[in-house]
């Protein structure tokens, strides 16, 4: 790409152009300027089955309805009210009740700004009425809109999953431990603010505590069966987001009946398409662009780049977690992750870094980033609900990005924190990327071997006469049969070919 169009592209971005006009440009041009290669190349790789055929994508568009359905309805009256009931009596009780109520809230939200009006659009002025400071206030229910993002079903660590190409299931399980860190730490700030202030406290109701969690029971079984069956294995993660989508509509439009089947709900879901609309065709501009990147070995390019002064893991992950930080306050989360994610992964992997902990410290990076000022959308978002000056917002933010950083420095630098859970799960998924990277993993990689060219190519073999032909040596009664040699107790073990790391090639040794 010439400078021109990069200049072009740069002055339409600053202007304000769509992010998925500038990556699909981008990405044309780029594929344009190759030998032998159209600018619609890169639509090899939005309509590959890494991407386009992806049964996680159908998880996007179900977890967001389910999201959207709950902030439109009674749900966030009762959780408030359920939180209150249970932690009202603790120090600071009012501030805890915010904190679990949002993070509750934000994972079926994905931290778009949802929650700050409809948790903190309820709980900001009962704060002031508690004779909290206003600028505590404003900080806590602005951090609140975004601090569920590493507890399932979290849409930005699913789509995290899909770019990175990890188990959701264990992504879902290494957020656990550094969500409720970071949770922890603010609700001691919280503590320590409501004795200090000699903030008051609700006296536990054991009656209304009862009643606050049967009025929310349907609510509160959800994140229950949804965890419990994705971890028996009776749900995998696109079932478990069906069933999501289906019993949030069931209990807000036929039991609480808060929303109306023909008055609500078609707004609510034209609502809801439109982020998934917006998050589907940044996410496919963005493959195509990443896929340049990749091939053009730009990531390998900035390995080599940055093994002059970064010698060690400890000084990637300090420097990875000053770009992310940069990164989470210029972007928003689903485009960052598209952007960014297949460039570090590489990175980190050569440097030893998990890919789980990866994740865990790309989301928490980007959950700071959008507190952090000038630019971190959050700020915005609260400047805009509650009238006040975006200048009061920095100040009112900076506590809790100093604790949320503490908890970031305890999770980066305990990489068990995010391992430990992931690792009580065997993991089934099969690298289609990069077999052989891990002496454990037994990668077969059937796009390698077709786009070796030369060497192997499964559609000419099928298709050719002359060659060979699979679906008729099944079918021929007198042909190979693939299950009739398996099941023969001296033949074949196809299962023992695949887990035999260097078979013999052979045929006369067999």
């Amino acid at each position: 790409m010439d400078g021109f169009w990069i200049v072009l592209l740069t002055v339409l971005a600053i202007l304000g152009a769509p992010l998925f006009a500038i990556f699909g440009a981008a990405s044309m041009l780029l594929f344009g300027a190759l030998p032998d290669t159209s600018i619609t190349g890169t639509a090899n790789d939005v309509f590959s089955e890494k991407f386009a055929d992806s049964p996680l994508l159908v998880t996007i568009p179900l977890f967001t309805f389910a999201g959207y359905l709950m902030a439109e309805s009674g749900t966030p009256q009762r959780l408030v009210k359920l939180s209150r009931a249970w932690l009202g009596w603790m120090p600071g009780g009012l501030a805890m009740v915010c904190l679990v109520a949002s993070a509750f809230f934000t994972t079926f939200t994905g931290g778009s700004g949802i929650t700050i009006v409809a948790i903190g659009g309820l709980l900001y002025p009962a704060l002031l009425a508690d004779k909290y400071k206003e600028n505590f206030s404003l900080g806590l229910v602005t951090t609140g809109g975004s601090l569920g993002l590493l507890f399932p079903p979290s849409v930005p660590m699913i789509l995290y999953g899909v770019v990175a190409g990890v188990m959701i299931e264990k992504l879902f399980l290494a957020g656990m431990i550094p969500g409720v860190i970071s949770v922890a730490a603010l609700g001691i700030y919280s503590a320590i603010t409501g004795v200090k202030q000699k903030m008051p406290r609700t006296r536990f109701d054991r009656k209304e505590a009862l009643s606050s969690f049967w009025e929310a029971k349907w609510e509160v079984a959800l994140p229950v069966g949804l965890l419990g069956g994705m971890y028996t294995g009776l749900l995998r993660i696109h079932e478990a987001a069906a069933f999501t989508a289906i019993y949030t509509l069931i209990i807000e439009v036929f039991i609480y009946r808060d929303v109306s089947f023909r008055r609500d709900l078609p707004r609510i879901i034209r609502e809801a398409m439109t982020l998934v609309g917006a998050i589907l065709i940044i996410l496919s501009t963005a493959i195509g662009f990443t896929a340049f990147l990749i091939q053009a070995r730009v990531p390998m390019q900035i390995l080599d780049g940055m093994q002059g002064f970064i010698t060690s893991q400890l000084m990637f992950l300090i420097a990875l977690n000053f770009f992310l930080i940069g990164v989470g306050m210029l972007m928003d989360i689903f485009s960052a992750i598209v952007v960014v994610v297949p460039l570090i992964v590489p990175i980190a992997l050569s440097f030893g870094v998990d890919p789980y902990h990866l994740g865990v410290i790309f989301l928490l990076n980007l959950e700071i980033g959008y507190l952090t000022p000038p630019v971190g959308l959050n700020l915005f978002i609260s400047s805009f609900r509650f009238n006040k000056p975006i200048t009061q917002l920095y100040r009112s933010v900076l506590p809790f990005i100093g604790l949320l950083a503490i908890a970031l420095i305890i999770v980066t630098y305990i990489p068990s924190l995010s391992t430990w859970l992931p690792s009580l799960i065997e993991d089934q998924s099969v690298s289609l990327d990069s077999p052989g990277d891990d002496e454990d993993d037994v990668g077969f990689d059937l796009n390698a071997l077709e786009e070796a060219g030369d060497d192997f190519d499964l559609d000419d073999l099928d298709g050719d006469e002359d060659e060979l032909d699979l679906d008729a040596l099944e079918d021929d009664d007198e042909a190979l049969d693939l299950d009739a040699l398996e099941e023969e107790g001296g033949a074949l073990d196809l299962d023992a070919l695949e887990e035999d790391p260097d078979p013999d090639p052979d045929p006369q040794t067999q």
